[in-house]
């Protein structure tokens, strides 16, 4: 039997269909709000699959129609409520009965379906991630550094001067996978082909089976879930992955207990710490959240910024002469990545205008995302649609509140990493992470597009902005490096 994604999709519209239109001619709450496309029930179902390769330019509509006002657009299951930026104080207050982000993610990600209910309703490692990497940042930075060096001279095997051609979203992933799971499980498993390839494939499995499962009906979400194929064959792979890992560390805090000299330091550790769980799917349950919520978004980041270094040589002077004169001081150290701030302003402009979750042409919009649990009642930089790598950092220099335009910073005007209790909690890590791997690139490399002068459009899925995954760019050593 065929059981391809294409089937999935055509027998989740067949069922869908019915479905959303009880759903859509049910929003009497929301009859009050005006709607961009068709508001009628099958105007409405038209609107919803617009909306799916359309999403930026209907919200931009919308923005651009009723600014801060609010206004409601039609998706394959539920309508989504769009508000202006001067409720988000609102939002930040509200509490989770009222406005909830675990429930907006489990709408739409299906997180619960893919990964089990305990991710979303004893989310223990949110506040294990947030307090450790907090608080072990100089501990594990030397481990990340050592990583993205490694990563990029096993990867690229660069030959003396010459150039080499990859493809960019590929060499990335692979970095940025290798980095990330340094600081996640460690060595030797951060280099290990077959969990690398498997964390590479988890975002993308997931959100295809995410997005097949929202195609069905409510009624019918739990019983397609236990048939999808692809992120149970992750779940399945890593368990075998990590099964004699977390039994050894078991093994070694029984035997040593606080004696244990050479405990290791990194996210699995620090979850078996907490002694909530102990069971190897458990363990590996929670890994896989950890690495489908950052790995995909880090590397996606980093290739924009790839594709923004290419296109724009004219900066590659200033940035390298940042980098150049900081490391010669401080060295490879966390120290040293929080006073680039040329390279802070590159990456918060990438993300800015590029980020996983950014959304308008003109003026840029950012999306945060919460599920109303009861009925509430509830032009920002100059030239925004225009990339101005340096323009954070000016905005630091010229004025006093310097930590307000940073990457990590949480602003009404800079939602990057979300906002309030729910920013990303991993948020410091991927700004180390991605400094050091753009500093290591500055320092080392000469890059350039291989058959192109201008950065590549990026791909609109719903909400999602990809980079081009095709595109190809080419690595020089430096001579002088």
């Amino acid at each position: 039997m065929d059981i391809s994604p294409t089937n999935y999709i055509l027998a989740g519209i067949c069922a869908a269909a019915p479905a959303l239109v009880l759903t859509l001619c049910k929003s009497s709450k929301l009859d009050h709000i005006p709607s961009v496309g068709y508001s009628s029930w099958f105007g409405s179902y038209i609107s919803a699959f617009k909306y799916v390769r359309n999403a930026a330019e209907i919200l931009q509509e919308g923005y651009a129609k009723h600014k801060e006002k609010p206004f409601k657009v039609a998706t394959l299951n539920r309508w989504i409520v769009v508000i202006g930026r001067n409720h988000l104080q609102d939002i930040k207050k509200s509490p989770d009965d009222e406005l909830s982000f675990t429930e907006a993610a489990i709408d739409s990600l299906k997180v619960d379906y893919l990964f089990g209910p305990g991710i979303c309703t004893n989310p223990y490692h949110v506040s294990v991630t947030r307090i450790f990497l907090t608080r072990n940042l100089g501990r594990y930075y030397p481990d990340l550094k050592d990583e993205v060096h490694t990563a990029f001279e096993q990867l690229l095997d660069l030959e003396d001067n010459a150039w080499k051609s990859v493809v960019a979203a590929e060499i990335i992933q692979q970095i940025i996978c290798r980095a990330s799971n340094r600081v996640f499980v460690g060595r030797p498993l951060c280099r290990d082909p077959g969990w690398i390839n498997l964390n590479s494939r988890l975002a993308v499995d997931a959100a295809i089976d995410a997005n097949i499962l929202n195609m069905f009906p409510k009624f019918l979400v739990p019983l397609v879930s236990r048939i999808l194929p692809n992120t149970a064959a992750s779940i399945e792979h890593a368990t075998k992955h990590l099964d004699p890992i977390i039994k050894e560390r078991l093994r070694c805090m029984s035997e040593h207990g606080d004696q244990w000299i050479d405990k290791p330091n990194d996210i699995l550790q620090w979850l078996i710490d907490e002694k909530q769980e102990s069971s190897t799917k458990q363990l590996t349950l929670r890994m896989l959240s950890i690495s489908f919520a950052s790995i995909h978004s880090t590397a996606n980041t980093f290739t924009q910024v790839l594709y923004n270094l290419a296109a724009y040589p004219q900066y590659v002077g200033p940035l390298r002469e940042e980098v150049e004169a900081i490391i010669r001081q401080h060295g490879w150290t966390k120290e040293a990545m929080a006073l680039m701030g040329k390279v802070d302003s590159f990456l918060a402009e990438t993300l800015r205008l590029e980020g996983v979750l950014t959304v308008g042409k003109s003026d840029r919009l950012a999306s945060i995302q919460r599920k109303a649990m009861k009925d509430l009642t509830l032009a920002v930089y100059e030239d925004p649609g225009a990339f101005d790598p340096f323009r954070f950092s000016q905005l630091r220099y010229d004025g006093s509140e310097n930590t307000k335009h940073k990457m990590v910073a949480e602003t009404q005007n800079y939602l990057s990493f979300g906002y309030g209790k729910h920013a990303c909690p991993g948020r410091f890590l991927v700004a180390n992470e991605l400094k050091t791997t753009f500093a290591y690139i500055l320092m080392s490399y000469d890059v350039k597009f291989e058959d192109r002068v201008s950065r590549p459009a990026s791909i609109h899925w719903d909400l999602n902005i990809i980079a081009d995954p095709t595109v190809r760019v080419m690595f020089r050593r430096r001579a002088n490096n």
